[in-house]
């Protein structure tokens, strides 16, 4: 098979598309033909090996442990392993899976579902770890209910655009915070009103929301915390520094910071869950969420893939077409 393949961590050019034997599903795994594959800001963290402290607990000491990047997949079920019940050959899914960066990946049943009929591959693929940032930061971390008012910074981006019409499926009043280039992008993913960064400060406003979705991390918390209403919740998902010892400092800043202040400030710890990727599909087959995708790239342009996702401008998702 063809895939994408690093022996060493650092910049994206550190890869090569390369022909490998295809993996086997083992026990509870099955092997999907991978048609499209998500590019997450997380895959870039992968492949250089940072933050630095990841590699003690995951990445690899001094080599990559896993050398196919990618984690998030679209594709046709090839094999399936030993105790597999979910799944049948030809079956059409998407989720998580390792090293999905390749024409064949192994997965968990239970990280996979049945891809909705109404997204194409490359929708699906764009939808496992944005999609569900968003919705765990949403309604898991910020309790999101009808009627509560809700901002987004970062609106644009692949969670942004996520997040926007998860709170709109929720029943919620959507700000989103976003350039000048993406106003309408974000006005047609849902939002009642679009504030222009250039133009305006929202720490500086009147308005107060419930929950305050905050995915780029610019702003001081103890600053833009004060747009929080009484009992709202301001969620921590972006802002990190990845290339820093542990990357967390954000996270730690809310954690300190909330009890100081009597805001409550929270950090998303994202974990993979088979429920919350049913919910996913709830959604994207009812049609309430749609992905947004910015730009698809084959595996010869992986390396452009990711330098454009590394450069923080992308509006709505990067995907692989394999």
């Amino acid at each position: 098979m063809k895939a994408i393949y690093h022996d060493q961590f650092g910049p994206p050019d550190v890869l090569e598309l390369r022909d490998l034997d295809p993996p086997t599903a083992g026990p509870g795994e099955v092997l999907v033909e991978v048609h499209a594959a998500g590019v997450n800001p997380g895959d870039r963290h992968a492949i250089r090996g940072v933050p630095y402290a990841a590699r003690l607990i995951g990445y690899g000491l001094t080599k990559p442990k896993q050398r196919v990047p990618g984690i998030d997949l679209a594709g046709r079920i090839a094999a399936v392993g030993q105790g597999v019940t979910r799944f049948e050959l030809g079956d059409e899914v998407f989720g998580w899976a390792t090293g999905t960066f390749a024409q064949y990946a192994t997965a968990s049943q239970h990280s996979l579902e049945p891809k909705p009929g109404r997204l194409t591959f490359e929708q699906a693929a764009a939808v496992p770890t944005a999609g569900f940032a968003a919705l765990q930061a949403l309604r898991n971390v910020g309790q999101t209910e009808a009627g509560h008012h809700v901002l987004v910074i970062g609106a644009s981006g692949g969670v942004g655009t996520f997040a926007v019409q998860i709170a709109k499926a929720f029943g919620a009043e959507v700000t989103g915070v976003a350039g000048t280039r993406n106003i309408e992008l974000v006005r047609s993913a849902g939002a009642d009103r679009v504030i222009d960064y250039s133009v305006e400060d929202f720490t500086r406003s009147d308005d107060r929301y419930d929950q305050v979705i905050d995915l780029v991390g610019h702003a001081r918390l103890s600053v833009a915390s004060r747009v929080l209403t009484t009992g709202g919740t301001y969620v921590v998902v972006g802002g990190q520094n990845p290339d820093s010892i542990t990357g967390m400092g954000r996270f730690a800043t809310a954690v300190v910071l909330s009890p100081i202040l009597r805001r409550r400030i929270r950090p998303l710890f994202s974990k993979p869950s088979h429920d919350d990727l049913s919910a996913l599909a709830r959604l994207l087959e009812s049609g309430k969420v749609l992905p947004v995708i910015d730009a698809t790239y084959d595996l010869n342009g992986v390396v452009d893939a990711l330098r454009y996702v590394e450069a923080g401008h992308t509006r709505g998702k990067v995907v692989l077409t394999i």
